[in-house]
């Protein structure tokens, strides 16, 4: 599949500008070979990069609580430990564009990407619940500056074709999401039982994963960086001056403010509410079933159904969103599954697993959804970054007190109820921010107000 989309994206997409190789070398003999590998390439390098972006979190979801166990960890540090990924994401997504524009998208994905596998080796064997934070904090932030710059890859080189590269990417974030969920506690039991082999072997995952990108790094076929999108997003194809493009950019750059536009606070609060309930699921839901007296193995086979319903549907909300002129009704829908599989979690834990695991799937392809609108709330490559990196910063942001929240409420109430409570409570207002978010505008029309 990912062959047929290259070659169809060759024949479709709009070349990229400054220095890219692949520009540079359209006029020359080969120079379309050269242009079809490097989208193949980059095609590859995105599916392997999304496949890496969540397992560091869903392999210790499956494992929390013998992680808790080895470590010491109460429920509240636990908490704790969960809200470090919206933590990272906030800081250290915010970071992305600037280092783009600097050392290039490539060469700053094929970077996270090794410090996920370094994180991810480091953690279990670092020592200590300080050590094992700050070992996650690392393959967090290279997750952090990949999460970010995504979006401005696939509007940038795949500009009419910005649903289905999204739902690929989507699809194939779910799917590593949905693995590591499914398979960590098998495969941990195989390998002897320890919990810190089972979260290290992921490793593997992101070192397979910096190979597509290091050509990139090399500068023999550069992706866009944020900078040069301003310069590039609405130009015929053609050599580009590198200092014409940065200077573009420099004026640019002060006329889109996001804090001004409606609608990327809007999107920005629900990709933060969608992110609160994606993690609560991703660090508790496993735990929620184990407590209802559900095996440990099949409850992370729970969380991997969870997982997986974002693997066709990552695919397909995407491209139905981008055929709708509002994609309020798409929000509203996966809400509703959202509240179901909340209320079946409260009122029969055990009883409804797989249902309720299939409800909150569903509910969670809100977040394919918040990235396929970063995409179209911008018209120019250079708004995609600007409102990818706010609405994901400002977003994650929002996100960090929900897990912590819910360790809290854990801890001191003994039970579920609580907590449960407070996730159907949030689902509301991430309902009706994601309404106003879908509605058919463009942060450029609000930001240079």
């Amino acid at each position: 599949m990912m062959g047929h989309m290259a070659s169809e994206e060759t024949r479709t997409m709009t070349p990229p500008t400054g220095r890219s190789a692949a520009a540079h070398d359209a006029g020359k003999p080969g120079g379309a070979a050269t242009r079809a590998w490097t989208v193949r390439l980059l095609v590859l390098g995105i599916v392997l990069s999304a496949l890496n972006l969540r397992p560091a979190i869903t392999s210790l979801g499956a494992l929390l609580e013998e992680v808790r166990d080895g470590l010491g960890m109460s429920g509240s540090v636990a908490g704790l430990l969960t809200s470090v990924p919206p933590l990272c994401f906030a800081v250290f997504g915010v970071m992305a564009p600037r280092l783009a524009r600097r050392f290039g998208a490539g060469a700053v994905v094929c970077a996270g990407m090794a410090a996920i596998a370094t994180g991810l080796l480091v953690r279990p064997y670092a020592g200590g619940t300080a050590g094992f934070l700050a070992g996650s904090a690392l393959a967090l932030m290279g997750i952090a500056v990949s999460n970010v710059l995504m979006p401005v890859i696939v509007k940038h080189w795949f500009p009419d074709r910005v649903g289905s590269m999204t739902g690929l990417y989507s699809m194939a974030l779910a799917l590593g999401t949905a693995l590591a969920a499914a398979v960590t506690v098998p495969l941990t039991d195989t390998l002897g039982g320890s919990w810190q082999t089972g979260l290290a072997l992921w490793a593997g995952l992101a070192v397979a994963a910096v190979l597509p990108w290091l050509p990139f790094v090399r500068g023999r076929a550069t992706p866009p960086v944020a900078g040069e999108e301003a310069a590039g997003a609405t130009q015929t194809p053609g050599p580009v001056s590198p200092s014409a493009s940065a200077e573009h950019a420099r004026v640019e750059a002060p006329r889109l403010r996001m804090t001004r536009s409606r609608t990327a606070w809007a999107l920005a609060v629900f990709f933060g509410l969608q992110a609160t309930a994606a993690y609560i699921t991703m660090g508790w839901m496993a735990q929620i079933f184990r407590d209802a007296g559900v095996p440990a193995g099949t409850a992370g086979l729970l969380l991997a159904v969870t997982m997986v319903m974002g693997v066709p549907l990552a695919f397909v909300i995407p491209r139905l969103a981008t055929r709708l002129p509002h994609q309020g009704p798409i929000v509203l829908a996966l809400g509703v599954c959202g509240l179901a599989g909340y209320a079946g979690l409260y009122l029969a834990p055990a009883a409804g697993a797989w249902a309720w695991a299939v409800l909150l799937g569903v509910a969670n392809c809100a977040f394919p959804l918040a990235l396929t609108m970063v995409g179209m709330r911008a018209r120019t490559g250079q708004g995609v970054a600007r409102l990818s990196a706010f609405a994901q910063s400002t977003g994650y942001l929002i996100s960090i007190p929900g897990p912590l929240l819910v360790g809290v409420l854990y801890q001191h109430s003994g039970g579920w109820g609580l907590p449960i409570a407070l996730m159907s409570a949030l689902m509301i207002p991430q309902m009706v921010v994601g309404f106003l978010a879908g509605r058919d505008r463009t942060v450029e029309d609000e930001a240079a107000r």
